[in-house]
């Protein structure tokens, strides 16, 4: 890869007359001059060619691509339920219902400079960051929303034809960039319970010798946990290893960021989405090993990080009281919603680490038409086309009252 740079080349016009063959225009010594000749033989018309559509120039890998299946904001469901935004209880994406810290509204309403552009190295935020991790800022980057570092990575490590290793079911995302990327996905299945197939993870790397495996723990859409001992044994392998923490603060376990420091091969993601309640202010951020890190300052877009972004996610990391409370709030009304799904005569709850369960339908109801059947009662939960999960469903938890009104409306069905 590398650029032309036609204004370099010295390039002379010249033409014949009767005098010596003279330099009529430099293009190394005078740019603005353009020189041509005419000829005085008859050309013979040539037809045009086709007219290109404007698909031709796009790239042959991408016509196949099939869009992400995204969730829907309050907004467009109220349009498509007939209901108000404050009628439907939203439990379908993880988001957190309690919303960000007080801090982040004044912030916002005091922010001085909207109209100048953001730092490009958030420096604020990565100071934040690094007072509430305690791993040094140089080793962390952000991002508008972990999704973006997904992308950033696949971009910086893999050319096109090279392989990833994917473990489904888990976040859609990684698959769907690879594709945007021109990568190819090699499927490892999770276990019965989830757990992830350490030995096949194994035999996979060595034959396919992929670039890079993606991981989430908890993961989504189960809320199962990576131990110690099985990510090291990943980690032992020649791959690239990037795990997803995006829900790390409600499963009891430390981050793994400082880890990076002594792995090489190793990425740790992490979201102000669930745990602040900024998931439609995009802020997310990872860490890095320094070796990589320098390559992702130097690829990725200046400007990613939006003031408000910044600004709002440095005013939650004020108060951790607020987000302790929060997350300890949202655990609470998980054990209690686990408990009241096994109760349900056609679901199957899954224990999990995370701010949703996951529940396999049985007794031969129809997982999509559940879903469907819920949302028409002003319900939104999550079903996923994927063949190894449909006959599952998805509920993120919220506050006692989404709970309330999920079960009443599981009654009416049952």
């Amino acid at each position: 890869m590398g650029v032309i740079d036609l204004y370099s080349l010295s390039s002379h016009c010249v033409f014949k007359t009767h005098q010596r063959h003279r330099s009529i225009a430099s293009f190394e010594e005078n740019r603005m001059f353009v020189c041509s000749t005419g000829s005085s033989i008859p050309v013979k018309h040539k037809p045009s060619q086709q007219r290109l559509a404007g698909d031709d120039f796009i790239r042959p890998h991408l016509r196949k691509l099939s869009p992400y299946q995204p969730i829907l904001p309050f907004e467009v469901l109220s349009a498509h339920l007939g209901r108000k935004p404050e009628e439907i209880v939203k439990m379908d994406a993880n988001e957190n219902p309690y919303g960000p810290p007080p801090e982040v509204l004044e912030a916002l309403a005091s922010m001085k400079f909207p109209y100048v552009y953001p730092d490009p190295e958030s420096r604020r935020l990565r100071a934040a960051l690094a007072e509430d991790s305690g791993l040094e800022s140089d080793y962390i980057l952000a991002g508008c929303g972990a999704d973006e570092l997904i992308d950033l990575i696949m971009r910086c490590v893999l050319d096109p034809g090279d392989k990833i290793v994917d473990c489904p079911p888990t976040f859609t995302m990684y698959e769907f960039d690879a594709a945007v990327n021109g990568a190819l996905v090699i499927k490892v299945p999770r276990q019965q319970d989830f757990s992830l197939n350490i030995e096949h993870i194994v035999e996979v790397v060595e034959q396919e010798k992929p670039k890079c495996i993606f991981l989430t723990s908890p993961n989504n859409p189960d809320g199962s946990i990576i131990s110690d001992d099985d990510l090291l044994k990943i980690l032992d392998l020649p791959i690239l290893v990037v795990l997803d923490e995006a829900y790390i603060e409600f499963s009891g376990m430390e981050s793994r960021m400082k880890w990076v420091k002594k792995h090489e091969n190793l990425i740790v993601l992490r979201t102000f989405s669930k745990r602040a309640g900024l998931a439609g202010l995009r802020v997310g951020y990872g860490a890095f090993p320094l070796s990589i890190i320098e390559f992702l300052w130097r690829a990725k877009q200046p400007y990613n990080v939006s003031v408000a972004a910044e600004i709002s996610a440095c005013a939650a990391l004020q108060n951790p009281l607020y987000l302790e409370k929060v997350k300890e709030a949202l655990v609470q009304e998980r054990e209690r919603l686990y408990k009241v799904l096994k109760e349900v005569p056609f679901l199957k709850p899954y224990p999990s680490y995370s701010n949703f369960i996951l529940c396999e339908v049985t007794s031969g109801k129809d997982a999509k038409k559940l879903k469907d059947d819920l949302a028409q009662m002003g319900v939104m939960i999550r079903h996923y086309s994927k063949k190894e999960l449909k006959g599952y469903v998805r509920v993120s938890v919220g506050k006692p009252e989404h709970t309330d009104a999920l079960m009443k409306c599981l009654k009416i069905l049952s």
